[in-house]
């Protein structure tokens, strides 16, 4: 359907910001670790060099998860992590979530019922420190199989949300 496409071209433009001061960051959020590294598989067979993607999840190395916060410009994660991990050691995330221009939540239409209320409540949390470090960023949630898109997003995000359910593909 080309949904990865639609969350990746805006997400690597913003890394690739013309000013280096002002190159941004984005958080990509899957609901399993393999769903996450077929995605930095995927980032990685673009040979970007701007692009410095990682996973941060736990399985994750101590010392690698250094580098991560400090070097890595478009990290992948999952909601527990977001929650266990870079919500709460916010401030040693600071210089990445100042930089936040996107938080990409794929297969979004999974993030129903007790679980979908967690990962609602982790995204609120996420955008108030966002806010802390200034940083406001875009919300793409993806999903191919969503019957409502706009209401699914807006239900997880607490925004209002724009739908975007055209189909280009061949």
């Amino acid at each position: 359907s080309g949904k990865s496409l639609a969350y990746l071209l805006p997400s690597i433009a913003a890394v690739y910001e013309e000013d280096a001061r002002r190159e941004g960051t984005v958080l990509y959020l899957a609901p399993t670790k393999a769903l996450a590294a077929d995605q930095l598989r995927s980032l990685r067979g673009l040979h970007l060099t701007r692009v410095r993607a990682a996973t941060y999840d736990g399985d994750t190395p101590r010392d690698e998860r250094t580098w991560v916060r400090q070097h890595a410009n478009y990290v992948l994660t999952n909601p527990d992590m977001l929650h266990r991990s870079i919500l709460p050691g916010h401030s040693r995330w600071g210089g990445f979530l100042r930089r936040l221009r996107y938080v990409i939540v794929d297969e979004a239409h999974g993030y129903r019922g007790v679980w979908g209320s967690h990962v609602a409540q982790v995204l609120r949390r996420l955008r108030r420190v966002c806010a802390r470090y200034g940083a406001e960023p875009v919300f793409i949630l993806a999903s191919a199989t969503a019957s409502e898109p706009a209401a699914t997003a807006s239900r997880l995000t607490g925004l209002d949300v724009v739908a975007v359910d055209d189909d280009a593909s061949p």
